[in-house]
């Protein structure tokens, strides 16, 4: 096995690139520094673009480039159901729930639940949310700093697992700390630019070995294994112990639906954007961003497994360690292409962690300090106080990336990550859910079921392991163990009932209607109408199309290419009927919405 080789120019590339990061954050820095809004939401500034590339960047990782490849070594194309389910639920924070919050004209979407509820749900969001962002901060540490090694070793750049973790937060809190979500967002654009070059430079170079013979071919040397052993198939067995197919439509969109319509680091970036229209055009530009990792990250990780059992046969190479093995074995020296794909990782690390520090600084500052403990606080000293829980937050995380975790830790770290994360979010998914479509959500609910859930999703698994696993018929259909998508499904199923329960029989808070989506509707409610029929009747569409690819009427190029026509119709009915005048149909931000969805069923049809 190889490793990567870095000469003069790929040093320069790297230290080039890695400048003019850290130059464009301290540029912007200085603006920022005497107004909450501008801290905090860029004084709702940010053009499409910026929401898009920063989107895109705080959702891609190096546990994407890093973790998802090594999910699609392992485990196959079914890691794109990650990738491709999260476009429904785009569509739903675009058109269902950034409406209501940028008419509350909120800073953080705790704002929404303690508006909507009470301080009480506000307070356990941010409190969930900012555990749950140090989570993610302490896997991005741990990833990367990992990943360098392995890309770094031999080299001048050569660091220890706990040097590259202090490398990336000294970097990332920087440039973060002084330049406010101004700075987070327009440097996330740079690096959403350098990690997509770093994932197709791989994907290129990778496709192009003579053992795998480009894309089409790597499609054919799969087709040709026993069916057990084919990698690229969208659906896995009910029972499967990692991605089950009846997981990644079950609980597995109920996460994409919490991550990107309820996940305060992700939503910021659209709460700061100039108006709706921007912050929907950015939103679904980062959906057609989402749709080429399937292509240039799982789909290498599925190459690199052909690649690696044919050079080094008989080698165990960890999913995690495939990314840096990969680029070293693949990617010719001399050309400053090591030295760009380094510098692309150091930016998914980089555009996600430091978008990370800056909302759980907004989410501690503006809901912790400024609510419960220094209500008269200025800006200045909201910025400040901002500041300093940063430094706080990312020295933290630090910490437990370094003595939680070590550079030879084995498995899939991506799935553990979202197996760990999954506990706490039902009863708040639920909550956001109610609170927005349904006038009769109340706080009893939303608190009891913020609380129970995670009880509820301990319990279930236990129970499911130790006692119900053991007769043969739900064994057999969902395994030895509870998957986490199937656990977090049941804990959705249970919070919806808490809250259902605390609703019976309870009058209406009228002062709450004004946050829902409904109240946007009171005199026409056809909008709302018109879309749920349309998903009842795509929904009993796809139920129909299933039965005829199960019975051997038509193929699943056929069944995938007609159901995709059939949603572009679909959206293209709905604006020509509801469009406002003054703009025309090809101009609508719901054609593009149109299209994003009609290449995702696509998608999720061909890949079966």
């Amino acid at each position: 096995m190889e490793t990567a080789i870095f000469t003069d120019l790929d040093y320069f590339i790297f230290i080039g690139s890695l400048f003019l990061v850290m130059l464009i954050g301290f540029l912007l820095g200085g603006s920022d520094s005497e107004n909450k809004e501008e801290y905090f939401l860029g004084g709702h500034s940010i053009p499409w673009w910026g929401v898009a590339g920063s989107i895109f960047g705080t959702n891609v990782s190096a546990n994407h480039l890093v973790g998802m490849l090594g999910v699609g070594y392992s485990i196959g194309f079914a890691q794109s159901h990650y990738e491709l389910g999260a476009i429904f639920a785009l569509l739903l924070l675009a058109y269902g729930f950034l409406p209501v919050y940028l008419r509350m004209n909120i800073y953080t979407l705790s704002e929404y639940l303690g508006k909507r509820y009470s301080d009480y749900a506000q307070l356990f969001y941010s409190i969930t949310m900012i555990a749950l962002i140090m989570i993610q901060m302490v896997s991005g540490f741990y990833i990367g700093s990992r990943s360098m090694m392995i890309l770094f070793k031999g080299t001048i750049l050569e660091l220890s697992f706990a040097n590259g973790v202090w490398f990336l937060v000294v970097l990332t809190a920087a440039y973060t700390i002084f330049g406010g979500i101004k700075a987070v967002i327009y440097t996330d654009v740079i690096q959403s630019f350098l990690l997509l070059l770093a994932g197709l430079i791989t994907a290129y170079f990778t496709f192009s070995q003579v053992e795998i013979g480009g894309f089409f071919n790597l499609l054919k040397l799969d087709a040709s294994q026993e069916i057990a052993k084919q990698k690229f198939h969208l659906y896995l067995p009910s029972n499967h112990s990692d991605l089950p197919w009846t997981g990644a439509f079950t609980g597995l969109m109920m996460m994409h639906a919490f991550y990107w319509g309820t996940n305060q680091y992700l939503v910021q970036r659209a709460l700061a954007a100039k108006n709706i229209k921007h912050a929907r055009i950015g939103i679904l530009v980062g959906g057609y961003l989402k749709l080429l990792i399937p292509f240039f990250s799982i789909s290498t990780g599925i190459a690199a497994y052909y690649l690696f059992n044919s050079r080094f046969s008989g080698k165990e190479i960890s999913p995690d360690s495939a990314f840096s093995v990969l680029v070293g074995s693949v990617v010719p020296v001399g050309y400053g292409l090591v030295g760009l794909i380094s510098a692309g990782l150091l930016g998914a690390i980089f555009s996600t962690i430091d978008s990370m520090m800056n909302s759980a600084s907004t989410l501690f500052t503006l809901d912790i300090y400024k609510k419960f403990y220094n209500p008269n606080a200025d800006d200045k000293k909201i910025i400040k106080v901002g500041q300093l829980s940063i430094v706080g937050i990312v020295i933290l995380s630090a910490f437990l990336a370094i003595f939680s975790y070590t550079p030879d830790t084995k498995g899939n770290f991506f799935l553990k990550i979202s197996a760990l994360s999954s506990y706490f979010i039902p009863g708040l998914l639920v909550s956001f859910i109610l609170g927005i479509f349904s006038k009769r959500a109340n706080s009893k609910g939303a608190i009891l079921s913020i609380i129970l859930a995670p009880i509820f999703g301990f319990l279930i698994e236990f129970l499911y392991n130790d006692f119900l696993s053991e007769f043969e018929f739900i064994k057999n259909y969902l395994g030895i163990k509870l998957n986490f998508l199937h656990r977090f499904f049941f804990s959705v199923l249970f919070s919806y009932l808490v809250h259902l329960i605390c609703i019976w029989k309870n009058e209406i808070e009228e002062d709450k209607i004004q946050y829902t989506l409904v109240s946007r509707y009171q005199e026409d409610k056809r909008d709302l109408y018109q879309v749920r029929n349309r998903v009842i009747y795509f929904l009993i569409i796809q139920f129909f199309s299933i039965y005829l690819y199960k019975s051997d009427f038509v193929n699943l190029f056929v069944l995938g290419l007609t159901n995709s026509i059939l949603v572009l119709f679909f959206f293209l009915h709905y604006i020509l009927k509801y469009k406002k005048e003054e703009e025309p149909f090809y101009k609508s931000d719901r054609l593009m919405a149109g299209i994003l969805t009609s290449i995702t069923v696509f998608l999720l049809y061909y890949f079966a």
